[in-house]
């Protein structure tokens, strides 16, 4: 019996199970990412929009995986530039009112992964929020923007480090 057990435990702990309540799946191979400015590109600039989204995609790849940020040539590579800022009506009423708009926020994102050339892509992203038409853009903006950029980081990690 004392066998068994001891072979269980030895069993046990030479085991090694690799998981991540990130979601992160990375090879092993990773182990820095870059990320270059994103400049605004869109006909309507949001003049604080490519520093907040340069440096929230920065923190979340600090703050959801184990890679070291360096300045050029990582291992992976995010760059690209916002493409997209409009205001659209949305929910046409009678007498051809928008009784909700719709900001949506397109980024082109180019994405190296230096271990794996077959993972990388260039692709855009978008994502919105919809806000009462009675209510200017510049009242509700800087209540809008940092949702929609949370949305589209989150989009960019799943396709990218998590490879979802």
């Amino acid at each position: 019996m004392k066998i068994l057990i001891f072979a269980s435990v030895v069993f046990v702990a030479g085991c090694k199970i690799n998981y991540s309540f990130t979601g992160v799946n990375l090879s092993s191979d990773i182990k820095t990412y870059t990320v270059y400015y994103f400049p605004n590109r869109a006909r309507l600039v949001n003049p604080n929009l490519s520093q907040t989204f340069t440096e929230e995609l920065r923190e979340k790849l600090q703050r959801q995986t184990s890679l070291n940020e360096v300045q050029d040539n990582g291992d992976l590579i995010f760059e690209g530039q916002i493409e997209n800022y409009d205001v659209r009506p949305m929910s046409i009423q009678k007498d051809d009112l928008a009784a909700q708009n719709r900001l949506t926020i397109t980024v082109k994102v180019k994405y190296t992964n230096g271990a794996d050339p077959d993972l990388s892509f260039e692709r855009s992203f978008s994502a919105y929020e919809d806000f009462d038409s009675t209510s200017s853009l510049s009242d509700i903006e800087d209540d809008l923007v940092p949702t929609i950029v949370e949305k589209l980081l989150e989009d960019i990690f799943n396709a990218t480090v998590a490879n979802w």
